[in-house]
Formats: structure tokens, C-alpha cells, sequence
């Protein structure tokens, strides 16, 4: 069977390459899924490029935690109804990713998808679906709270507005540009801010009558902590997936504690339990009545996985899709 692997770090048309590997079979709790698109997220470039200097010192890695396609085969303890289901997939194992062909997978890690979506909308849905779902229900109910979404146009951020949205949250988001800043509220946000703009926190404040929003979807904590303590409200929460321009932000401690703000930290890779469970139910619901999709930005073929990375290191706007059967992955 195909795969995209890389065994050492660097830029992708340096060390992203096609190679040939043995069909695995499906063990004990697992499902074999015939990949038709294999969904990129920023943690699998990040990973393949080094980012903050962590180096890859190990076997090949098969990169990409989300994918969908279509039972093959089912292992042990799996009811052989599966067979020919079509799925979408997330967390699949570091190193054992779904730019491959075919693939083992626990099958809880296989979910239904409704004929209506396609496979490579299906491949859009894991990592972005589970961290927007994680960031905002894991303090509660969004019902009657206003939710400040930041970066409201990228996967995880579009995800986030449409489930606060349709969960009866008052919707603020911030985006760069005007396309951006017309995606995020075509997705539910009912006022959407240039992040950059030197007043946002003032109009913010002033958006909600000084009080400040409830909670915060957070992009880039370090770079937006400032602007994130002018606008939380007392006892808000703070919910962080991300610090790329800051990796190592300094905690202004007290601007926090003097509001008693709750800071999370949200990876979705690490879901588990009723989380994980509430998480899955929940992109399901919104899947099947037809209000949770992501847009496509690209789709590329197997053979061309480098144009994706390069596609998404270059600022996509929208997922970044590998095609491992042609055509397939339309609806």
C-alpha cells in the first residue's frame, strides 16, 4: 500500500516522501479503514518541520491524526456490521497516521459519517471539531453566555463559533481581514473584530456593556494574554489551545486572579473519558442536522502530500486535504 512518511526533520519537499508499506491488519477493538482523504492539521506540520527545535530522533512517521474512508475489515470484539461503513477518524497514533492507504485504528476512533458529507469534509472534522468542543463545554452549558472566539476564521476557531452559536451563546470573534472576519460570521459570530485594530479591547468592553465575555476560544494565548485579561469578565475562563507567537508567555498573574479567571489548557489529542465521549457525540449531532462543516481550501493527491503542507504553512484559508482515492471524497 501507499504512504507519505518522514524520517527526519525539515521542509516538506525535503523530507516528505512516497513509499511502499505492508497492508496492517486490524487487531483486538480495531477497525481496517480504506483511506479516501487524509485531513492536515498546523501540530502535524509543526511536528515534520521541528518547531521550537524538538527533533525527531526515531522510526519513519506517517504523518496526520484525521482522516475518513470506509471499513475494510473488522478485528476482534468488533461487531462485523462495520464492514462498509463510511467513517471519519481522528487521533490516530503519532507515527501511524492517515496519509496512508489503509489503516488500523481503535474503533472508537472510526465514527460514522452521514451520506451527506463527503470524505474529505469528514477528514476536516477531527481536530478541529474535538479541541472547539473541548475549549467550550468543558466548563458548562454556553447557553446565555457571550463567547469570545479568537482567530474565528481557522478550523478550530470556525468550529468554535458554530457550536457556541447553535448551543445559544452571543458570539464575538476576531479575525485579520475582511474575507476572514465575513467567514467567521457567516458561521454565527454576530460581531467579528481585526484582532490588530489598537481599540479591539475597548470595543469588546463596550460590545458588552462593560462586563466582558464569559469565555474565551484561544488561539494564541501569549500574544493576545493582554487583550484576553482586558475583556474576560469575573469568573471567566480562559481556554487556550495554542501559543505560537509566544511559546513561552509570561503569566501576568494578577490581572488573571484579581477577576478569579480560570486558565485551561485544551489538547485535543489527550481527550478521553466523558470528554472525549461528549466531544464525539457532539460533532455527530452537528454532522448529521447539517450545521457543522468546514471549508476546503485544497485538496491534493497522495503523490502531492508536499503541496499540502506547503499549502498550510502558507496560510490555507481553510482545511488542506490529501485525496488517496480520486474524486472520492465528493459528495
Amino acid at each position: 500500500m501507499r504512504a507519505i512518511q518522514w524520517r527526519r526533520n525539515g521542509p516538506a519537499r525535503e523530507v516528505l516522501e512516497l513509499v511502499d508499506l505492508p497492508r496492517p491488519a486490524p487487531g483486538a477493538g480495531e477497525v481496517l479503514v480504506r483511506i479516501h482523504a487524509s485531513g492536515v492539521n498546523p501540530h502535524d506540520t509543526k511536528a515534520r518541520a521541528g518547531w521550537r527545535g524538538v527533533v525527531h530522533q526515531g522510526d519513519p512517521i506517517i504523518p496526520h491524526s484525521d482522516g475518513a474512508g470506509v471499513i475494510e475489515a473488522v478485528g476482534e470484539g468488533v461487531p462485523a456490521t462495520r464492514i462498509g461503513e463510511r467513517v471519519w477518524i481522528f487521533g490516530a497514533r503519532h507515527g501511524r497516521g492517515t496519509c496512508v492507504d489503509y489503516l488500523a485504528i481503535a474503533a472508537r476512533n472510526a465514527v460514522l459519517l452521514p451520506d451527506g458529507m463527503g470524505m474529505a469534509e469528514g477528514a476536516a472534522l477531527g481536530v478541529p471539531c474535538l479541541t472547539a468542543h473541548l475549549a467550550l463545554f468543558s466548563d458548562g452549558s454556553v447557553t446565555g453566555r457571550t463567547v469570545l472566539v479568537q482567530g474565528g476564521a481557522g478550523a478550530v476557531g470556525l468550529a468554535a463559533v458554530r457550536f457556541a452559536a447553535h448551543h445559544g451563546a452571543r458570539v464575538l470573534a476576531t479575525a485579520s481581514t475582511p474575507a476572514k472576519q465575513a467567514i467567521a460570521r457567516e458561521a454565527g459570530a454576530t460581531e467579528v473584530l481585526d484582532y490588530r485594530a489598537p481599540n479591539v479591547a475597548a470595543r469588546i468592553l463596550a460590545l458588552t456593556d462593560g462586563r466582558g465575555v464569559d469565555r474565551i476560544v484561544e488561539v494564541d494565548f501569549g500574544a493576545n494574554q493582554p487583550m484576553d485579561g482586558q475583556v474576560i469578565a469575573l469568573h471567566g475562563t480562559i481556554a487556550a489551545y495554542s501559543s505560537s507567537r509566544e511559546p513561552k508567555p509570561v503569566l501576568d498573574y494578577y490581572v488573571l486572579a484579581k477577576k478569579a479567571v480560570t486558565l485551561r489548557f485544551i489538547q485535543a489529542m489527550l481527550l478521553d473519558g466523558q470528554a472525549l465521549e461528549a466531544a464525539v457525540a457532539g460533532t455527530s449531532a452537528a454532522i448529521a442536522a447539517g450545521w457543522m462543516h468546514l471549508p476546503i481550501a485544497s485538496r491534493v493527491p497522495l503523490e502531492c502530500a508536499v503541496e499540502a503542507h506547503e499549502a498550510l504553512e502558507a496560510g490555507a484559508i481553510g482545511k488542506v486535504v490529501v485525496e488517496l482515492v480520486p474524486g472520492a471524497s465528493r459528495r
